[in-house]
Parts: C-alpha cells; structure tokens; sequence
C-alpha cells in the first residue's frame, strides 16, 4: 500500500523525468466515471511522496475536450490526495505577460460546452460555492516554489478556459482581452471545479507560450511554438515542484477540505442510490 502523497502534479510526461524523482511505481486505477489519462506515477521527492497524472495520456493522444477530467481527478481521491498543482501551458491575452512567464492565476472564467462538470447532477443536487476556484494556500506554496527558481512569474489574473482543440480566431482573442481576461488555455475547466467538489486544493503553474493570435507584432500562436517554450520551462517547473513538496506540512488543513459541507440540497433519503454509491467517497462524510 502507497502512503498517501502530499502533492499530485497533473501535466505533461516530461515533468516526471527529474533527477530528484526517487522510488518511482506506476498504478493503474479505475474510477466510477472511467480510467483516468493515464496510469498514476509514485515517486518520493526530498523523502515524501508524490504522484504525477500525464493529463492528455502517455504520448499524448488525448485532445483538451476529450480528457476524461472526473475520472482523473477520482482516482487522485482514491489515492488520498489533498493537493493538485496543475502544470499547463497557456496563450497570454496582456502585452505585460510575455512567453516564457509563468501564470499563478486567481480566477477563472469557464468558457467550454462540451463537458462534464461535475461527479454530482440528477439524483443528487450540488451547489457549490466557487467564488474563490482556486486554493490560495496552496497556490501560496507554489508561488514561493516559483519564486525560489529565479523564474519571471505573475500571480493573480483571469484564466479562461476554451472548448478547443482549435486556436481562437483573432475575433475571438480581441474579443477575450475586452472582456478583462488575462490568459487563455483549454484545460483548467472543469479540472478545477472537479477538484473542488472532490475537497482538494488545487493550484495552477500556467506558463506562457505565446501571444494567442491578438497580438499583431507576433506570430499566431502554433504547436511548435507551444512546445518550444515548454520544453524550456520543464527544469523550472520541476524545481518549483520540489520547493512545493519541502515546503508542505502535511499537518495543515485547509478550507477546500470541507467545501461540501454546505452544498448538498437533496435530502439524503431521497438520493438516488446508484448515485449515491458513484460518489460514496466524495460524500460519505456528510451522511454518517
């Protein structure tokens, strides 16, 4: 049996491949909603454990829309995770936020249609509360991570989240930027919100790729140009994931860990029990 990780990092392959990656496993799990992207990668960091989630599967072969977001965040539950840094790569919609930044955003703006955004639904009605997406202690933690690799960072700013797997039309960019968003990607919803509903904190490392196609003195944004600047940022990005793990204390609670508390309307004789045993371990508590 693994011990339970203090951090789980949900991103690309090439983060697991780090020199202070120690006693690595690779566990499959399956979930009510599916198997996950990937199998789950267990290592230890400065002696604690953690797990990695290659988001679009192993090579790659899984589009933005069609990852199976519930089913990754379920079996990171599964395994007792209560914390999530989501390493992705992002478009940036302000002149000031340049390639090679790297993004701690503070809100979010969910602009996908074509999901499932949540574990809960008919049978089972859930308001949750999201004013606040993400975890500000955790993304405490990665800002000091962050801050400690000498890396050009900005914390704070509106991410929002495309249907994709295509590139916004200039229209659509300019028409972002009006609106007050500050960076662009096609993965943190519903990721974030499926975090929160499962009670775990969830904290985003966004690294700017590009300009999205606004910017006229810039190329468009292309796949090259993405991996480019990620291949890049991978060092930074593991050494601000090993000063996040140092920094952690597993003793210390956090508000996300009871973010169901006050979200369950139906009453609980009349959930419907085939939901009820899908989403036992995300709300057994609350019906003892």
């Amino acid at each position: 049996m693994h011990q339970e990780p203090i951090l789980a990092v949900i991103g690309g392959s090439g983060l697991y491949n780090f020199k202070d990656l120690e006693q690595i496993t690779t566990i499959e799990v399956d979930t009510p909603f599916g198997k996950p992207s990937s199998p789950i990668t267990i290592g230890k960091i400065a002696g604690k454990t953690v797990a990695f989630l290659a988001r679009h599967g192993i090579g790659h072969v899984l589009p933005p829309n069609k990852v199976p977001y519930r089913a990754n965040i379920y079996a990171l539950k599964t395994l007792g995770v209560k914390r999530i840094v989501s390493v992705s790569a992002c478009g940036s919609l302000r002149e000031a936020y340049s390639p090679g930044t790297i993004i701690i955003p503070q809100q979010i703006f969910d602009f996908t249609h074509d999901r499932a955004r949540s574990f809960f639904g008919e049978g089972l009605v859930v308001h949750l509360s999201t004013a606040e997406p993400f975890c500000n202690s955790l993304s405490d933690i990665l800002e000091h991570g962050v801050k400690e690799t000498g890396a050009k960072y900005h914390r704070g700013g509106i991410y929002i989240t495309i249907e994709g797997p295509r590139f916004s039309t200039k229209g659509e960019s300019q028409l972002y930027r009006q609106w007050g968003m500050d960076i662009i990607g096609m993965t943190a919803s519903p990721e974030v919100f499926l975090a929160k509903e499962a009670e775990i904190c969830y904290t985003t490392m966004a690294h700017v790729t590009d300009y999205d196609v606004w910017h006229t003195d810039e190329a468009p944004v292309t796949v090259e140009m993405v991996v480019q600047t990620l291949m890049k940022n991978i060092e930074v990005a593991q050494n601000a994931i090993v000063k996040m793990v140092e920094s952690i204390d597993p003793s210390y609670s956090c508000a996300c860990e009871n973010a169901l508390k006050d979200a369950l309307l139906t009453d609980p004789y009349y959930i419907d029990p085939a939901k009820r045993a899908e989403v036992k371990l995300l709300i057994q508590k609350y019906l003892q």
